[in-house]
């Protein structure tokens, strides 16, 4: 998939209601006509489907998509066991599971950064970097009150994170380390409370001197 493809259905994720073409184009930066054909193939693909707006006076309503969540269930069906596997190896075997999850997940993070470029914004503030790439991942990142908080809406390995929470959290944060890692952001600290919202992990991303903003 490539990256405007995976960034228009990251898209599609964080939208509360289906939406419009003109409201994905805004949302992503691309022109309309290319979120016309990868919506197309998102929906051939069955990881969207199409709806019809509320009609607003003459002529037919406008078109509308949302995403179907296909993908996360091929996740859990095929990942799932074996990443429950691994966090049971890494808790048995190391003296130190939450340290080595976390530095497996940085690596995880630097190598997400490698293979998919940060746009031109995310280098003003990296924690959009962050936040795009978490929603790639299919945790449903959402704004949480303050500009340093992310309210993380989905697990996609909920179960492992319940049964592991020092291994897999630990990954988690692992992740949003090495990108930041990777985009040379050393002013960026984070720090990831699992389960601390309802049906959310909050996720803090702080500048400087940790103050929020």
């Amino acid at each position: 998939m490539s990256t405007s493809r995976r960034a228009l259905l990251a898209a599609l994720r964080s939208q509360p209601q289906p939406a419009t073409l003109v409201a994905l184009g805004a949302a992503t930066g691309l022109h309309v006509n290319t979120v016309r054909e990868h919506l197309a193939a998102l929906v051939d693909a069955g990881l969207a489907v199409r709806g019809s707006g509320v009609p607003d006076g003459r002529g037919r309503p406008a078109a509308t998509y949302a995403a179907t969540g296909a993908e996360h269930a091929l996740v859990r069906s095929e990942y799932t066991g074996l990443a429950a596997a691994l966090a049971s190896t890494i808790r048995r075997t190391s003296s130190t599971p939450d340290r080595d999850a976390a530095v497996a997940g940085a690596e995880w993070g630097r190598d997400l950064v490698s293979s998919s470029p940060p746009a031109p914004e995310h280098y003003a503030d990296p924690r959009k970097h962050v936040v795009t790439l978490l929603a790639q991942l299919g945790f449903a990142p959402q704004p949480g009150g303050q500009p340093s908080t992310t309210l993380l809406t989905r697990c996609p390995l909920l179960t492992t994170a319940q049964a592991y929470p020092d291994v897999v959290c630990a990954v988690h944060l692992g992740i949003v380390q090495g990108v930041l890692d990777a985009d040379r952001a050393d002013d960026v600290s984070a720090e990831l409370f699992p389960f601390s919202d309802p049906g959310a992990c909050r996720l803090e991303l702080s500048r400087g001197d940790g103050a929020h903003g």
